[in-house]
């Protein structure tokens, strides 16, 4: 590997994967796995990386804040989606996964106001 993260080829990526096994998947693998489990393959709704036993990630990272700091988290990821729906080669599926959160956000503040 050369002297910067941005100067390493694919095969010093390669090189690390089979230095370190359990720590990387491929990406090939993990879209592969996903296109296998159906539902739970779901890139833009549940997708299968952020679901660990019977609870998803969004779901941990909603009641390990407060109502405001999760209103500034989907506000960051809608913001990050629509930053880059044009640059990572799945402009549909970023545009997606920006009304998704930008539907959690709009849930979550009028659940909020329906309380007070």
């Amino acid at each position: 590997m050369k002297g910067s993260i941005n100067e390493a080829t694919p095969e010093d990526w390669d090189a690390l994967r089979k230095k370190h096994p359990a720590m990387i998947k491929s990406y090939e693998d993990m879209v592969a796995e996903e296109q296998q489990l159906g539902d739970g393959g779901d890139m833009v709704n549940h997708p299968a990386h952020y679901l660990y036993g019977k609870v998803e990630c969004i779901e941990a990272i909603q009641e390990s804040m407060s109502p405001e700091a999760f209103f500034g988290y989907c506000k960051g990821n809608c913001i990050k989606y629509l930053w880059r729906y044009e640059r990572k080669g799945k402009p549909l599926e970023d545009l997606l996964k920006a009304q998704w959160y930008l539907e959690r956000l709009i849930g979550s503040y009028e659940g909020r106001r329906e309380g007070e």
